[in-house]
């Protein structure tokens, strides 16, 4: 029975976050021969602020990209 964590920044909509739940479940059914209901898949939502990505923190990028939008 796989178990499958996604991590990610808060933002989403309720809809966009049960598209994603719905694709990773049925591609991890696939890939693994699983049956669908035996898969697990859930979300944790973070703020901006404690992401980091190549050195930068999510929020500041966001931040930065606001800025140079408006």
């Amino acid at each position: 029975m796989p178990f499958i964590q996604i991590t990610m920044a808060k933002g989403r909509t309720a809809d966009q976050k049960r598209e994603l739940l719905r694709e990773v479940s049925a591609a991890a059914a696939r890939a693994t021969g699983t049956p669908e209901a035996a898969v697990r898949v859930w979300v944790v939502e973070v703020d901006a602020g404690e992401i980091m990505a190549g050195g930068t923190v999510l929020a500041d990028k966001q931040a930065a990209a606001a800025r140079a939008s408006s």
